[in-house]
């Protein structure tokens, strides 16, 4: 029962509470944070070329957005094609001793958009992130660490800026 009595006065019970505030959440819009809405012909990608960990995004973005990454060219709406990915690291600074304070990572891309026919839909574009972090000597495994999630990070930057630039692509194209 959805509504209880107590002394003879209705009270709402904690099923309904909740199913009303999350009527209040879907009307507003809510949505998981990284989820995007992907146009028709994006539901499907397949990404040629590029690193694991860049295909491990992808995945999980597309996953998260009711999408998924093709195995072929055929099954796929668009096809993204990554060419020169790189990941470099340099030293900003040193220390009294000559060990390395501060670095500097980059990572940089270039990809081009087209469709499962092959025509293309953006000429080639490029990516560069770059991030700097303090390395400090007393913690070095816990800056490794750090180094492995900045890096991770980047690579989710890349694929939300290439989702991003795609579907502004697609719904242009669509008007």
């Amino acid at each position: 029962m959805w509504i209880e009595t107590f002394k003879g006065k209705p009270v709402l019970t904690k099923k309904a509470v909740i199913l009303g505030l999350a009527l209040l959440l879907s009307a507003c819009g809510y949505h998981l944070r990284g989820a995007f809405q992907l146009p028709e012909n994006m539901k499907n990608v397949y990404v040629e070329g590029g690193s694991g960990p860049l295909h491990e995004q992808f995945s999980q973005v597309m996953k998260s957005s009711s999408g998924q990454l093709a195995s072929s060219r055929q099954g796929a709406g668009i096809v993204i094609k990554i060419f020169n990915e790189e990941f470099n690291r340099r030293v900003l600074s040193l220390s009294a001793r000559g060990k390395s304070n501060e670095f500097e990572l980059n990572y940089r891309l270039d990809y081009e958009l087209a469709n499962a026919g092959d025509a293309l839909l953006m000429e080639r574009q490029t990516v560069d992130i770059r991030r700097a972090y303090y390395n400090d000597q007393q913690f070095v495994i816990a800056k490794d660490n750090e180094e492995a999630m900045i890096r991770n990070e980047m690579y989710l930057q890349a694929v939300n800026t290439i989702v991003n630039r795609a579907r502004v692509v697609l719904e242009a194209g669509a008007k």
